[in-house]
């Protein structure tokens, strides 16, 4: 099964029991679950529907493929992918107003259009609807034993999404964040929520820990290798293909793995020290300033090295999915997977 044809089949499923939890109890509240809806892709600014522009879906379809790579029935675990969805896109709200992004997708973000207090209260809904939507998981079947399972790797997931926040939010104003400090921010703000939805997956179709376990890692490694290749693409991206301009991340003076290598690496002194007096500038920097700290970057051989990392990560992951044993219909799911993450380490946006 090429991943294509996953999509192709899966995300009905995800898109349909999104939309049916997503929607006003009563005309009154369209407004508010309009702002949701906008966010998740479905209408404009002036709610009226549109084709979806909602992102990848990337998480939910994760957590159906590792379900039947376990042997299990996808349809037992939608409202589970479903949740990981609707918790990915509460962060996302509440990170544009955290961040100051005004854009989300190319479209301005729900707290640009609405304020920052609405699209909060939005972003609560978006939370609550997933922990809602993941009590559905017993109306398709799932043992107790097993909703609570995934419901305990949600809850701790959902913690570590928000220390991996604070983590991000706090080296905002440092420049002496090591590589350890980034590793453990995007290991909690990123590669969580991926390794989760996959660990999620395997516990509505198995009561095996170990397996659950692999899984995860699988995940983990993905997110990992998945946010240091979006890093690559923040700095050196096609504009045409990632949406936003060249180098938007040095601009925002981020402390992506690139930076953080070159403010590190003992052989890169005076590379170091030519980059934090860039870095010690009001953000957002202007051009000369990013084109120098593009040069250093460059000469430090920054981008090598975070490719390299990314393909470490890469790799981590397709072992973890090597020992997880399978065959038939669940074997053609583990190749979706593998193609799964291939895409992700070879994407351009």
């Amino acid at each position: 099964m090429s991943l294509e044809e996953a999509f192709a089949r899966l995300l009905p499923l995800v898109e349909g029991e999104l939309q049916e939890m997503v929607r006003a109890s009563h005309y009154s509240l369209s407004d508010y679950y309009g702002m949701m809806q906008y966010h998740m892709g479905w209408v404009d600014s002036d709610l009226k529907p549109i084709k979806s522009q909602g992102g990848k879906r990337l998480r939910p379809i994760l957590c159906l493929l590792c379900c039947e790579a376990a042997g299990g029935d996808v349809e037992q675990a939608v409202p589970a992918a479903a949740a990981v969805e609707l918790v990915h896109n509460f962060s996302l709200v509440h990170d544009d107003i955290e961040d100051g992004s005004h854009y989300r997708r190319g479209r301005r973000a729900v707290w640009d259009l609405w304020g920052a207090a609405q699209a909060i209260n939005a972003g609560d809904g978006l939370f609550v609807l997933a922990r809602q939507t993941l009590h559905r998981l017993v109306d398709r079947g799932v043992s107790l034993a097993r909703y609570q399972a995934v419901s305990q790797a949600l809850d701790r997931a959902c913690l570590l999404l928000c220390e991996g926040q604070h983590f991000d939010m706090s080296f905002e104003e440092r420049l002496d964040v090591d590589r350890d400090q980034y590793l453990a921010m995007i290991r909690r703000k990123t590669a969580t929520l991926l390794a989760t939805a996959a660990q999620m997956g395997v516990l509505v179709a198995s009561d095996d820990p170990v397996l659950a376990t692999r899984y995860y890692r699988f995940g983990e490694n993905l997110g990992l290798a998945f946010q240091i290749q979006d890093d690559v693409l923040g700095i050196w991206g096609d504009e045409e293909h990632t949406g936003k301009s060249t180098a938007t991340d040095i601009r925002d003076k981020k402390k992506t793995l690139p930076v953080v290598y070159v403010l590190n690496h003992p052989d890169e002194r005076l590379s170091a020290w030519q980059l934090l007096d860039i870095y010690r500038q009001p953000a957002p920097l202007g051009a000369r300033d990013i084109q120098a700290a593009l040069t250093i970057l460059d000469r430090a051989g920054a981008r090598q090295y975070a490719e390299e990392m990314a393909r470490g990560y890469h790799a981590q992951a397709l072992a973890s999915l090597d020992e997880c044993k399978t065959e038939g219909r669940a074997l053609a799911a583990q190749e979706g997977l593998r193609e799964m993450a291939a895409s992700l380490l070879g994407r351009t946006t």
